[in-house]
C-alpha cells in the first residue's frame, strides 16, 4: 500500500505547486494578514491564473483573508476547495488544508461542518504518515467534541492526540484543561506539568497550572504559577486573567507594579 502510494506521488509529482507559486503564496499570506481585501482580490486573479493542484495556493490565501475579515464560512470554503484542488497528489496537503476548513467551520460555531472537515484531513494525515499533524487535528477534532458536550469523544480523541503528537503542548495543555473541567485533577495536574516541561514560558499553560492547582488546594503553587504568567506577559489576556485570580486567592499580584 505504502509503496504504491509512493510511485503514486512521484508520477504525479509534476501537478504539485512549483517552488516559485510557493513564494507568491507567502507574499500572499503576508497581505492577507495586512490588508485582506487586497489579498482576496489578488489571490482572486491568481485563482484564474492557476490550473491543476496549483490552484490549492491561491485558496489558501483566499481562506487567510477571510479569516482576516472573520468571515467564517467563506474560509471553510475556500481551504476545502484548496484541498480539493490537491486531487491525490499531496495527502499531508490535504490534511492541512482541511484542518484549516475544520477550524473555519468552528469558528462559525458549525460542528457537524467542521467534523466533517477533520475527519477527512485525519484520514489524509494518517495516509501521509505524519503522526504529528494527526496528532494536532485529533485535538481540533476533540474541541469540535467539546463544543457538542460530547466529552467521552473528547476524551478519546484527546487521547489519539497525546500518542500521534507527544511532543505538542498544546496537545497536552487541552487535554489537562478537559480534565479539570470533569474534575479529574489528578489526570489534568500530571498533564500540564508535561505540558509545562514542553513549554516552559507558555503563559496560557502557566495559567492552567494556577487553575489546577487551586482548585486541588494547593494555594502556594496556585500563586506561583499564576504570578509567573504576570512576570511572562504581563500585557496579554493571560495576565489579566491571572491577576484576576490572584485576588481570589487574596493575594494579588506581587512585584507587578500594577
Amino acid at each position: 500500500m505504502l509503496l504504491a502510494l509512493a510511485l503514486f506521488v512521484t508520477q504525479a509529482s509534476a501537478a504539485l505547486p512549483r517552488p516559485v507559486e510557493q513564494d507568491r503564496l507567502t507574499v500572499c499570506l503576508e497581505l492577507a494578514r495586512r490588508d485582506p481585501a487586497t489579498a482576496i482580490a489578488t489571490a482572486s486573479q491568481w485563482l484564474g491564473e492557476a490550473n491543476g493542484a496549483e490552484r490549492a495556493l491561491p485558496q489558501q490565501c483566499l481562506g487567510q483573508a477571510y479569516v482576516g475579515l472573520l468571515r467564517w464560512e467563506a474560509a471553510r470554503d475556500a481551504f476545502l476547495a484548496g484541498r480539493d484542488a490537491l486531487g491525490g497528489v499531496d495527502p499531508a496537503g490535504r490534511a492541512r488544508m482541511g484542518a484549516m476548513a475544520g477550524n473555519a467551520a468552528l469558528a462559525a460555531n458549525d460542528a457537524e461542518g467542521a467534523l466533517a472537515a477533520l475527519d477527512v484531513a485525519l484520514a489524509d494525515a494518517r495516509l501521509a504518515g505524519d503522526g504529528p499533524l494527526a496528532g494536532t487535528i485529533s485535538a481540533d477534532r476533540a474541541r469540535a467534541f467539546v463544543s457538542q458536550g460530547w466529552t467521552d469523544e473528547a476524551e478519546d480523541a484527546l487521547e489519539q492526540a497525546r500518542a500521534d503528537a507527544p511532543q505538542d503542548a498544546g496537545v497536552w495543555l487541552l487535554s489537562a484543561t478537559l480534565s479539570r473541567r470533569l474534575g479529574d485533577l489528578a489526570a489534568a495536574q500530571g498533564q500540564i506539568e508535561t505540558a509545562a516541561t514542553l513549554a516552559p514560558t507558555d503563559p496560557a499553560i502557566g495559567l492552567e497550572a494556577g487553575v489546577i492547582a487551586a482548585l486541588a488546594g494547593n494555594d502556594e503553587a496556585a500563586r506561583k504559577s499564576l504570578e509567573s504568567v504576570v512576570a511572562l506577559a504581563p500585557s496579554g489576556p493571560e495576565a489579566a486573567s491571572a491577576r484576576a485570580y490572584l485576588a481570589q486567592l487574596g493575594q494579588g499580584d506581587r512585584g507587578s507594579g500594577r
